[in-house]
């Protein structure tokens, strides 16, 4: 089963970052956001990755053509400048980089990259900055099970923010916190079947006409969960996952509490 990301968005709530590289491409600890998404998937055994690219596209490319495995690696060091590798983490992946234009809509590029997908009956997508320590499999096998065409994460909003509720007249009865409301979010973390790629037109955006006509047609699932999750969207949100790398304590990090190898498709 093929991983599908899309990368290729200005990114432009984090501009500083991304005025100078690629949103995908700004670093929690020694690796780039993208490298951790890329890392959770790996671990579970969905090494086989489609990138759709965008925005500074070149600058991913030479990431991965110049990857330096000793980054994030144990290694020894001999005499000739020898360096031997104790572990590795990407040498079993298979990266297809596809441009899919600056501007075009999450649905556009994943029509981009539909020939590179034929022969897959269902395959995960995503977007390149969201994390969690979800158990992939169970989630995989719920959406499949479901039999929909589209399935996505659906989580609790992370931001604070507050929800306002309003009676007669305009009188405010109550403000909430939006984590303590019932309210649920899109998390990303799609499966999607063959049969989205019937519901996508020129132009539009996957969240808006394409979902909408998966929902008249009872073809879309949403998985909910209350674990870990988030997403870099500005900077405060980089600088509390760099807070929470630094101290050892970054959930998304699966493959650390559990290095032993998951299944894939």
């Amino acid at each position: 089963m093929k991983v599908v990301l899309f990368c290729g968005g200005l990114g432009m709530r984090l501009r500083g970052y991304s005025e100078a590289i690629p949103k995908p491409m700004v670093n929690i600890g020694y690796r780039p956001i993208l490298w951790h998404v890329m890392k959770y998937y790996a671990h579970f055994g969905y090494k086989d990755f489609i990138l759709c690219l965008g925005y500074k596209a070149d600058v991913i490319k030479s990431y991965f053509r110049n990857y330096d495995e000793s980054v994030s690696n144990d290694f020894v060091l001999s005499f000739g400048d020898e360096v031997t590798l104790l572990n590795r983490d990407i040498h079993d992946w298979n990266i297809t980089f596809i441009d899919t234009g600056i501007s075009s809509t999450v649905a556009e590029r994943l029509k981009a990259v539909q020939s590179f997908l034929k022969d897959e009956d269902a395959f995960l997508a995503n977007y390149s900055d969201g994390l969690t320590d979800l158990y992939l499999p169970d989630y995989v096998d719920d959406a499949l099970a479901s039999g929909k065409t589209a399935s996505f994460l659906c989580v609790r909003p992370t931001h604070s923010l507050h929800v306002v509720s309003i009676g007669d007249g305009g009188a405010v009865t109550h403000i909430d916190p939006m984590t303590d409301s019932d309210i649920w979010i899109n998390g990303g973390f799609f499966l999607f079947r063959q049969g989205i790629f019937d519901v996508v037109r020129e132009g539009e955006e996957l969240l808006f006409e394409p979902f909408s006509r998966l929902i008249e047609q009872g073809q879309l699932y949403a998985y909910r969960y209350t674990g870990f999750w988030t997403a870099m969207d500005t900077f405060k949100d980089k600088e509390q996952l760099e807070e929470m790398y630094s101290g050892g304590e970054a959930p998304w990090e699966v493959w650390r509490r559990d290095p032993s190898p998951r299944r894939g498709a």
